[in-house]
């Protein structure tokens, strides 16, 4: 089963280039809900300038290294603007909801005090549409997240996924799971959704294993 996105436009309408916001270890899905806290002036106006025109703007996360102008990973995903709320100190508080993933062909020549590139969207056209069912193993998945959210010491109701889709629930999953940079990404480029849960359990398995061995080292 396969739901459709009701705040993307058609594929063909997705635009030719995007203002970006690069965050590390910050990771948007389609469908995904991203909320962000937005201070700095530069970033200020990219938010007043989505809202004039699409309301869509690009989270991609940097490389470690910055010295040059590939210092972003090429593939990010585009999220619209689907909340918004001005504080009295002059920050904006959003929710983006993921539209679709998209490479960077080039960046455009700077004429704003943020980012822009054009987006090339052929390889994604799938994001517009989230599959249901993919066969997850619950039972599995919930005792890893169990030893896992204990051992990054977070707390989680378990009970709230129940019912949820298989879809949703690893999209969500794989936006607040504190795996690193390098980590988020590889969830983020998987092409195939069922390809991205079997990735999604292995890191969350090395992970559970890993954190297990640091417990018996410690005594």
């Amino acid at each position: 089963m396969k739901d459709i996105n009701p705040f993307a436009p058609l594929f063909k309408d997705l635009p030719e280039t995007l203002p970006v916001f690069p965050l590390t270890s910050v990771l948007l899905m389609p469908f995904g809900q991203l909320p962000l806290n937005i201070f700095e002036p530069r970033y200020l106006r990219m938010i007043e300038d989505a809202m004039r025109t699409d309301r869509m703007i690009g989270m991609i996360q940097p490389r470690n290294k910055i010295q040059n102008k590939n210092d972003l990973y090429e593939i990010g995903c585009a999220g619209k603007i689907t909340e918004f709320t001005e504080t009295d100190d002059g920050r904006y508080l959003i929710s983006l909801t993921g539209i679709c993933r998209f490479k960077i062909l080039s960046e455009q020549s700077a004429t704003t005090p943020y980012r822009i590139v054009h987006a090339d969207w052929a390889l994604f056209e799938d994001d517009l549409q989230r599959r249901g069912c993919l066969e997850i193993d619950r039972e599995r998945l919930m005792k890893l997240l169990s030893t896992y959210f204990e051992q990054e010491d977070m707390e989680c109701d378990f009970s709230m996924f129940d019912g949820v889709p298989d879809g949703k629930l690893m999209t969500c999953l794989s936006m607040v799971c504190p795996f690193d940079a390098g980590e988020k990404q590889m969830l983020l480029e998987q092409i195939c959704c069922v390809e991205r849960s079997r990735l999604f359990m292995s890191m969350l398995e090395m992970a559970v294993q890993s954190g297990a061995r640091a417990d018996k080292n410690c005594h």
